[in-house]
């Protein structure tokens, strides 16, 4: 029996060359058990035909597959799913069960009860003409060759070690050097390799630092803030204290007494973008100090200082030690890296580090070792530049559209950054408006998911502009505009 060609198609989104996406649909369709063994595949020339490829790379896509066995030639007569080709295993129809677990006694936590992690998008986003969505990369300006020829560099023979070896709950000491060597001094941070720890990203480096910390103590966070991250307190069964900030961030006094642990986002209040002086970094850090409590500073988005330059780290203003530094390379690399690092005493990422441990050893090899080429071979810098140049000319279309179309701003970074902190009408519920937007192939987040409480203001809402280009900005904001009035 002979294989339809119309059988086989090409994803547009697949990766790799040509020759190892036909090879991989033909391997696929054998251990899927859709191509049984002896059946008959289409002639090289129509497949080639079909896909619209040429006739070599279907031929060497088949000439590969039968050097492995999947395929067999007979002459003539093309090719055929060979008789030595795997053979799907045959489990028979699962069997009819009854779950009798009662599954609301017999959970012991609950982690799913509440809103998801992650900020709500929809899968297909880029499909989207307008999406003012924060955090997310923009293909066109991410330095695809040299991350690969990173990526080559990190499989080597030289690298074998930090790529395949379990490292147990080490990190990769080139990566951590560039860190300490480089990466934090600029926020004018000095740390030593046992005061940092790799993390999968900022968020797993939050979640390390609520268990180390939070479990069952009274906690300060901002109002508004990063919506996983009081679900990571509670997790920790923390109690919750969320101060309200205002035009310049979190304001110390407002820290209650007995807070043993205060959550911040100084450089770029998340979501209202605000900065923190300097003058209200000391005095948070008096106010620490005075109640004895430590502060986890989460630092993202400080290499999109592009106004100015950035302030200094609270880390860098800290003669006690007690603040925990929070960095991330997923906001300025791309979010699917999953790298960030934790900066704090030694004995504090002593325990980290064993946390760390005992859930994942410790971030991929690879990844880190990629990341620590990129880093070192001035790759990021170059990005870095590239990124803030194309925000500044992003923003300035930002404004003078807002500006044109009459629309408020509520909150907006005093050195950079990749979003607005949007106000709309009082009367104006913005999840309505985003779920009224999206049929205009505009994306927008709502504000209510950052705010803290039963009763929350509905009227906020986030434009970020680090994924949409900047001849769209325009005609996307009179879309949110005409919605506005509607």
């Amino acid at each position: 029996m002979a294989i339809p060609v119309e059988t086989f198609q090409l994803t547009r989104t697949a990766q790799g060359t040509l020759q190892a996406r036909i090879q991989q649909m033909v391997a696929e369709g054998i251990l899927a058990g859709r191509f049984r063994r002896g059946e008959k595949l289409p002639s090289t020339r129509r497949l080639a035909g079909h896909l619209g490829v040429s006739r070599i790379t279907v031929t060497l896509a088949y000439t590969e597959l039968l050097a492995n066995d999947y395929l067999t030639s007979r002459g003539r007569s093309g090719y055929f799913v060979s008789d030595n080709a795997p053979e799907p295993p045959d489990f028979g129809a699962p069997p009819q069960r009854t779950d009798r677990v009662d599954w609301d006694r017999a959970l012991a936590q609950r982690f799913a009860d509440g809103p998801p992690l992650g900020m709500s998008k929809p899968a297909d986003w880029t499909r989207y003409r307008y999406p003012f969505i924060y955090g997310q990369a923009d293909p066109t300006l991410f330095d695809h060759a040299n991350w690969r020829l990173c990526a080559v560099q990190a499989l080597g023979v030289r690298n074998f070690d930090a790529l395949t070896q379990d490292q147990f709950d080490a990190d990769d000491p080139e990566l951590v050097s560039f860190i300490a060597r480089h990466t934090l001094p600029r926020r004018g941070i000095l740390a030593r390799p046992d005061e940092i720890l790799i993390t999968m990203g900022a968020q797993n480096a939050l979640w390390i630092a609520a268990q180390v910390l939070t479990v069952g103590r009274r906690v300060a966070i901002e109002d508004p803030c990063y919506p996983a991250l009081r679900q990571l307190l509670r997790q920790s069964r923390a109690q919750v204290q969320a101060v309200a900030v205002d035009e310049h961030g979190l304001p110390p006094r407002g820290v209650p007494d007995g807070t043993q642990v205060i959550f911040t986002t100084p450089s770029h209040q998340c979501p209202t973008s605000a900065t923190l002086p300097l003058a209200r970094r000391q005095a948070l850090l008096a106010r620490a100090a005075q109640l004895g409590a430590l502060i986890v500073e989460d630092d993202y988005e400080f290499e999109m200082s592009y106004l100015g330059p950035p302030s200094p780290a609270l880390k860098s203003l800290d003669e006690d030690g007690r603040v925990i530094y929070v960095g991330s390379f997923s906001k300025s690399l791309f979010p699917g890296l999953r790298l960030g690092y934790l900066v704090g005493s030694a004995p504090f990422i002593r325990e980290a580090r064993a946390l760390r441990a005992s859930v994942l050893r410790h971030p991929p090899g690879l990844i880190q070792r990629t990341a620590a080429h990129f880093l070192s071979l001035g790759h990021y810098d170059s990005l870095i530049r590239r990124l803030g140049k194309a925000l500044a000319a992003r923003r300035r279309v930002m404004e003078e559209a807002i500006a044109k179309y009459g629309l408020e701003i509520a909150g907006k970074g005093a050195h950079g950054g990749s979003s607005l902190w949007m106000r709309a009408p009082d009367a104006v519920d913005t999840e309505q408006l985003a779920r009224s937007l999206r049929t205009d192939s505009v994306l927008i987040e709502p504000g209510a998911p950052f705010f803290a409480g039963q009763q929350v203001p509905r009227q906020f809402y986030r434009l970020g502009y680090s994924s949409i280009p900047a001849e769209r900005i325009g005609e996307g904001l009179a879309r949110i505009a005409a919605a506005l009035r509607r």
